[in-house]
């Protein structure tokens, strides 16, 4: 599902081209869902930054994960990011989200250009999922539940899931080795994937995949908690 761009924000924005102890940190369900939607607001601002999205200086830098992280400094921008997140943390914490996706897309063409994609297990449990259709904007649905046993994990120190979740931001930090440089205008879309009995509202609708047609993949790290497993996997268009 995802969220459509605020009416306030810029259009066609031009690019610029420019503690912790070794502890077994028993997190709760609530607690680790709380963690992996903080992360993921982190990583849409990350991706933002790094792949040009809007200009440098439009961010802020905070510390976050023992890292400087990257956050938008733009009001429309925040405005878009927070209204998608306090929709998702309500999805995570009741264990219907699947799948987050961050899509950016050519203003001028309407092409895709890379699909970000971020996979959640929920684990310790047998886990129900739905068929695999997104949604944006103004509401959404799936069918088709499965359900999935998973193996009960093992317990992590707090040092143990910030190592891999800086690990994951590093590896976004160096995408820009080998991912295409973007050229032109461009703007992005959030799509999160939620079980067929998670409650929509009203502003969220239906989207396709909005998958990169002939893109290539590349499977970047892992990280978890004792209750959910992010997997994370980019696809994107080869340069012409």
């Amino acid at each position: 599902m995802s969220s459509s761009k605020p009416k306030s924000s810029k259009s066609a924005t031009e690019k610029s081209k420019d503690g912790k102890d070794g502890k077994v940190h028993k997190l709760s369900l609530k607690g680790s869902a709380k963690l992996v939607a903080e992360f993921f607001e982190y990583c849409i601002n990350s991706i933002l930054f790094q792949r040009g999205v809007y200009p440098a200086e439009d961010f802020t830098a905070v510390k976050k994960y023992g890292l400087n992280m990257l956050v938008t400094a733009d009001d429309a921008v925040k405005a878009y990011i927070r209204k998608i997140m306090s929709q998702l943390s309500k999805w995570m914490l009741g264990g219907k989200i699947s799948k987050l996706v961050v899509v950016i897309t050519s203003k001028d063409t309407g092409e895709h250009l890379e699909r970000w994609q971020f996979d959640v297990q929920l684990l310790g449990k047998a886990s129900k999922r739905s068929s695999k259709t997104p949604a944006e904007a103004e509401g959404g649905d799936e069918n088709g539940a499965a359900v999935t046993p998973v193996e009960k994990p093992r317990e992590k120190t707090e040092k143990e899931i910030q190592e891999e979740i800086q690990s994951l931001f590093r590896q976004i930090t160096a995408s820009v080795t080998f991912l295409p440089m973007l050229d032109g205008r461009c703007t992005f879309n959030v799509l999160v994937y939620a079980d067929g009995d998670a409650e929509v509202p009203m502003e969220w609708g239906d989207s396709d995949a909005k998958e990169i047609v002939d893109g290539e993949k590349v499977t970047l790290r892992s990280w978890g908690t004792s209750s959910h497993k992010v997997d994370t996997l980019v696809s994107y268009r080869l340069a012409d």
